[in-house]
């Protein structure tokens, strides 16, 4: 039987695998120099924390969850996103009484939707995310924007775009809620089923939709802005006055809405515009929700957040051509002679490996022309030669696969010559 890979699903091989730890090594960085700290929270939770947090009416909870009951009858997902995770462990936990406020934290791991797998959207894919919870200052919905925007900086993409609205507090929203039921409701019929059950329930669902995009009441929809009570009003301008402060740049889109219930007041999207990217051009989403801790049975507490996806980001640098398998690359490659210089190079190659030196050795018993090969593929720095007659003098012949240059050095001073010359050499 040839059993291959769920749809929607990937395999990461190595050459590959590296662009990835190349991302996350360098958004943990990033993170760290804004003093936000790892969360890892568990990747399937009981149902209920995503019906009530991330919204009935959105498409992930009616469309896309996978969801299973376990051997005990208890309704499980899949995580399809980290912000409920993270606000269910910030109660949980009690990390809302921890001495340090607000706690900003950052989590990295598998999602999963049941979606029409396309380019840069899979059914399994995996997100970074940042959490700010605890503070109502327009000043860490600053902090968070520069964040993200520093990632993609240090990952080195530099077509892209900060994209801005405000969603308001509760009472904008009730009031632009009316607004759209208004706008819409007379022509209700010639959209989806799906905007038409949201009407009632969740008329700004409506203008997230895919299906309508196109339609002409979108375009004339209300706009929330002109719905913004005075607070809501000075909180954005605020947001907008640090971003200028910092000098980050930014533009207004009064139509962009997130797909989750939990935001209020920030919402925010990174666009790529580098050319080959696609039609789909978000990288990025976020915003700012004061509602979502008290859903978990917390306390009320404010916090900002986003999300990216690594497969997207990785398209990302695709398009810029900043992306390009990784190569393997040791420092040392044994070269082992007769079955005793084998034996030996079982104790040599540890001793590399205990000395911080990447190694190996030849496992298929191969000719001295095919083990230079081999080290040849790895882009050995290094080959070390062992055979009967170094063997006999207690040498090892040690030759540079960069210069040609070959020298032999005595078996009591082989690893400290290797590690001297590495440290001496240019890292590749």
């Amino acid at each position: 039987m040839n059993i291959q890979i769920p749809r929607g699903t990937q395999d990461i091989l190595p050459g590959e695998s590296e662009i990835w730890q190349f991302i996350e090594t360098k958004a943990q960085e990033v993170c760290r120099r804004y003093n936000f700290r790892e969360i890892r929270t568990p990747i399937f939770e009981h149902t209920e924390l995503f019906t009530r947090t991330v919204g009935d009416t959105t498409d992930i909870v009616q469309k896309e969850m996978y969801t299973f009951k376990d051997r005990g009858d208890r309704n499980l997902t899949l995580r399809p996103e980290g912000t409920a995770s993270v606000a269910r462990a910030y109660v949980q936990h009690k990390i809302h009484g921890w001495a340090t406020q607000p706690n900003k934290l950052y989590y990295y791991g598998p999602m999963f939707r049941y979606e029409r797998p396309q380019s840069g959207r899979m059914r399994q894919f995996v997100q970074f995310g940042v959490e700010a919870m605890g503070s109502a200052d327009p000043a860490i919905d600053a902090e968070v924007l520069a964040l993200v925007m520093d990632i993609y900086k240090e990952v080195g993409i530099t077509n892209t775009k900060l994209v801005l609205n405000s969603l308001g507090d509760k009472e904008s929203r009730e009031a632009h809620r009316q607004a759209l039921i208004d706008h819409f409701k007379p022509s209700i019929h010639e959209f989806c089923s799906d905007c038409q059950m949201r009407l009632e329930k969740n008329p700004l669902r409506i203008l997230d939709c895919k299906k309508d995009r196109d339609n002409p009441l979108m375009k004339t929809a209300p706009s929330i802005l002109d719905y913004l009570n005075e607070e809501s009003r000075q909180y954005f301008e605020q947001v907008k006055a640090h971003l200028d402060q910092i000098g980050l740049p930014y533009v207004i889109d009064p139509t962009l809405v997130r797909g989750l219930d939990y935001y209020y007041h920030t919402a925010f999207e990174v666009m790529a515009e580098g050319e080959g990217f696609g039609a789909i051009t978000t990288l990025c989403g976020g915003g700012r929700y004061d509602g979502l801790v008290e859903e978990v049975g917390g306390p009320s507490t404010p916090g900002i957040g986003f999300a990216f996806s690594i497969e997207r980001l990785i398209m990302a640098l695709k398009a810029e051509n900043l992306v390009k398998e990784a190569e393997p690359s040791i420092d040392c490659y044994l070269v082992a002679l007769g079955d005793e210089a084998k034996n030996k190079s079982v104790e040599l190659l540890y001793q590399l490996r205990q000395a911080g030196i990447s190694a190996d050795k030849d496992y298929l018993d191969k000719k001295m022309k095919g083990q230079f090969k081999t080290a040849d593929r790895l882009n050995a720095r290094f080959t070390a030669v062992l055979g009967e007659n170094e063997l006999a003098d207690n040498s090892i012949v040690i030759k540079n696969m960069q210069t040609g240059e070959q020298v032999s050095q005595p078996l009591t001073d082989f690893i400290q010559y290797i590690k001297k010359e590495i440290e001496g050499g240019q890292v590749r």
